[in-house]
């Protein structure tokens, strides 16, 4: 799955072409709504500060790079907005009082 704003290069068939192509769903936020994409935006910011992405010189390197700050993001980064807990143990406190 992909999400994107209504951008006019998102709109574009070509680039919903590319996107079918590529095996992947495409899913918009609602037109004129920046709070639809306002998580995702808060996280690349996170991602872009405490990764080392820019160092990486090969796809190899950058998908390694993501893969450990992912790691780091759900098991180890506690979060204000989640009671102070990873995104982990705030899912797994959700399952226990369900």
């Amino acid at each position: 799955l992909i999400h994107s704003d209504q951008g006019v290069h998102y709109t574009s068939p070509i680039f919903q072409k590319a996107v079918k192509k590529l095996g992947l769903r495409q899913s918009m936020s609602r037109r004129g709504n920046c709070w639809d994409n306002a998580p995702q935006e808060l996280f690349f910011g996170h991602l872009k500060d405490e990764s080392s992405i820019k160092a990486c010189t090969s796809l190899d390197e950058l998908r390694k790079e993501i893969k450990q700050y992912m790691i780091y993001y759900n098991h180890y980064r506690y979060q204000w907005n989640l009671k102070k807990m990873t995104p982990v143990q705030y899912r797994d406190h959700l399952l226990k009082t369900a």
